[in-house]
């Protein structure tokens, strides 16, 4: 009997200078991404990603379609090298979303780029408030203080590491009742605004109309949505799912609990980094997450 897996794709944070440098030196697939990312939107995305500066790729217009075309570089990488077969799951932290349904034929690489390429844009225009990591709360307790403050729960990452968005007094509100109810930190993330919060709504119906015209296709496995870890797979729910999920909470422990019920024991975290593989850890210990990073850096440059 195959066991059930799953792909799992990062958001924000999981980007640094050179990621996809090395794999799109000795990966023609991997190479070809890059270039139709740069073809596609009109700037070295290929540069920003493999020389930096950190400044620039950090900003959240570049960093957006950065990642997605790094993911999706990593997984024509690891599906050309057949070490990943078909996902019985697809999962996106928040950006994430976007990689996965590009991996899973349900949105045109283009598309996506041009989409998160916006996407990007409107969350700078719209960068009022920011972010604020609570570690040591469960969730209960985080969502206690979100009430009180006037924040609002953005991530929920794993047991005890939440996220707050809000505007800036309330933030500093927050991180003293956090302390207060015994958070072991609370640390100020360094975004430009409160990034799945109310404070995104202009974000979201600016983007609708957008997404509304971009082509869908049912996934060739279902998405589980940040909004509410449900599986979806018809085109107009995919729609709906990018358009909430813009200015409400990424519900990630759910959508990791959700496909354990499932049956998967096995996911690949298809992008830079190892975030979503310490998250897994933290949230369910029967998943095994291997992560692109380690599988193709085990490979010898004729194995891609």
């Amino acid at each position: 009997m195959t066991e059930a897996t799953a792909w799992l794709f990062p958001g924000q944070g999981s980007q640094a200078v050179g990621m996809g440098k090395a794999l799109a030196a000795t990966n023609p697939e991997a190479a070809a991404i890059f270039q139709r990312a740069d073809e596609t939107l009109g700037f070295s995305v290929s540069s920003l990603c493999w020389d930096g500066p950190a400044e620039e790729l950090t900003r959240t217009a570049n960093q957006q379609p950065a990642l997605v075309a790094t993911s999706t570089a990593m997984a024509r990488a690891l599906r050309a090298a057949e070490l990943i077969g078909t996902p019985d799951f697809v999962a996106g932290h928040s950006l994430g979303e976007y990689s996965a349904l590009v991996a899973a034929n349900a949105l045109d690489f283009e598309d996506a780029l041009r989409l998160v390429r916006r996407r990007g844009e409107l969350m700078e225009e719209h960068g009022l408030g920011g972010m604020l990591a609570i570690i040591g709360l469960d969730n209960e307790a985080a969502q206690v203080v979100a009430n009180e403050t006037g924040t609002e729960v953005a991530n929920f990452n794993s047991p005890g590491q939440v996220t707050l968005s809000g505007s800036d007094e309330a933030l500093q509100v927050a991180e003293l009742a956090a302390q207060t109810r015994g958070a072991r930190r609370a640390v100020k993330l360094p975004v430009n605004g409160a990034f799945h919060s109310s404070l995104m709504i202009p974000v979201a119906e600016a983007l609708a109309p957008m997404i509304a015209a971009t082509e869908v296709r049912e996934p060739l496995a279902p998405l589980v949505t940040n909004v509410d870890a449900s599986p979806v797979t018809h085109p107009d729910d995919i729609r709906r799912e990018l358009v909430d999920q813009i200015a409400r909470s990424v519900q990630w422990v759910s959508v990791v609990e959700f496909i354990v019920r499932q049956g998967v024991t096995r996911a690949f975290e298809i992008g830079p980094g190892n975030v979503l593989a310490g998250l897994a850890r933290r949230i369910e210990r029967s998943l095994t997450v291997d992560t692109a990073d380690q599988l193709l850096a085990d490979l010898e440059p004729s194995d891609v």
